[in-house]
């Protein structure tokens, strides 16, 4: 049962008007993920359109709950889906993969359905916090999900996942993924020693990507997320040779430095094929301690240059202490059931079907001159 204070914010909340459909917030399906906490803080999720200007209807949303007595902070979170008008919440159910998938270059053995990198062009954005809590979120929904650490130099899936120290089993001549959170996962990191540095020339690195894909016994998956390493260079080039990859997500930061880095990033898929299946805004705000936001990085950048390049805008985060906790502690915030799992389940949401709508193109033959 609901408390007495959780009922009288649904009050409030469904007292604000949603535009699209005439009804309350709530009577409309708008609002997910209601959290309200015994020391009064309030956090829920505002499911919009991509390219809808929902921002004033967020900031009334907070306000309503706001002046509700026995609230002492609000947090609304905007997140856009991959399609074009809002949508009732469904429950949690399996997210079907488009058959038959492209066929893997020759020598590669597919290790799943739909195959995601997650990218970003510039390092320092919380691309692989973002790559983790989405296959969690993906594998919540009742998916078979995998994720791969790609990034050689720089691994970090021991850590965000709570298996730092872990080896992989080995049976015949392939290595079996190490189980976390409902993953499979592999990383370099299972590999080496934490506190070696690897020091590779280009062709080790790429040998060694290739050695993660096709010594790893997948199983059947139905999604596997790639966690890359930030730019545009040889690993990124070694993915799309080996794998058919269906799609790629941008994770960018809403500042400039960013941005330019986003549109390389963009550029980078395009000319290799790769469908961009759309844009997440990390670290778009910090709440303050008295509820105001402080635009630390700026406002909306990331999406603006998502409507600039002509690719979807999947939502934006805030600076949530719940994901930088959960990736120190190894336990992704995606595997609880706060504000900041529930954006995850409808960024995953969106990301599958954005790669159910997007086409499947084989790996390109990149050629080296």
């Amino acid at each position: 049962m609901p408390s007495p204070l959780e009922t009288q914010v649904r009050a409030a909340l469904d007292a604000v008007n949603d535009p699209a459909t005439g009804k309350g917030l709530v009577a409309s399906g708008r609002v997910a993920g209601l959290v309200v906490r015994a020391d009064g803080k309030v956090g829920f999720v505002i499911e919009t359109a991509i390219g809808a200007a929902d921002e004033p209807l967020r900031r009334l949303a907070e306000e309503a709950a706001a002046g509700v007595a026995g609230v002492s902070a609000v947090t609304a979170v905007l997140t856009a889906e991959a399609t074009t008008s809002a949508r009732s919440v469904p429950a949690a159910k399996p997210v079907s993969i488009p058959q038959p998938p492209a066929p893997a270059p020759s020598g590669v053995t597919r290790p799943a359905r739909g195959i995601i990198a997650v990218a970003s062009a510039k390092g320092g954005v919380g691309k692989s916090t973002v790559a983790v809590n989405l296959a969690v979120a993906a594998a919540k929904s009742g998916l078979r999900v995998g994720l791969l650490d790609a990034d050689v130099f720089g691994p970090s899936l021991p850590t965000m996942l709570g298996t730092v120290g872990v080896r992989p089993d080995v049976k015949g001549k392939r290595m079996q993924p190490v189980m976390a959170h409902g993953l499979a996962t592999m990383s370099i990191g299972y590999l080496v020693d934490p506190d070696q540095a690897v020091v590779w020339r280009g062709p080790m690195v790429m040998s060694a990507v290739t050695q993660l894909i096709n010594d790893t016994d997948w199983g059947d998956l139905d999604l596997l997320f790639i966690d890359t390493p930030p730019g545009t260079g040889e690993v990124q080039l070694t993915l799309v040779q080996k794998l058919p990859l269906d799609g790629a997500v941008i994770v960018s930061t809403p500042q400039e430095v960013a941005l330019a880095d986003v549109r390389r990033g963009v550029g980078m898929f395009r000319k290799t094929h790769v469908p961009v299946l759309g844009v997440i805004e990390n670290m778009a705000w910090f709440e303050q301690p008295d509820g105001s936001r402080a635009y630390i990085f700026g406002q909306g950048g990331a999406e603006r240059t998502a409507g600039e390049l002509g690719v979807p805008f999947l939502g934006a985060l805030p600076i949530l202490p719940a994901l930088r906790e959960g990736g120190d502690n190894g336990v992704p915030a995606a595997t609880g059931s706060g504000t900041a799992a529930e954006a995850f389940r409808l960024l995953a949401d969106a990301v599958s079907e954005a790669i159910a709508a997007a086409p499947s193109n084989p790996a390109p033959r990149i050629v080296f001159e």
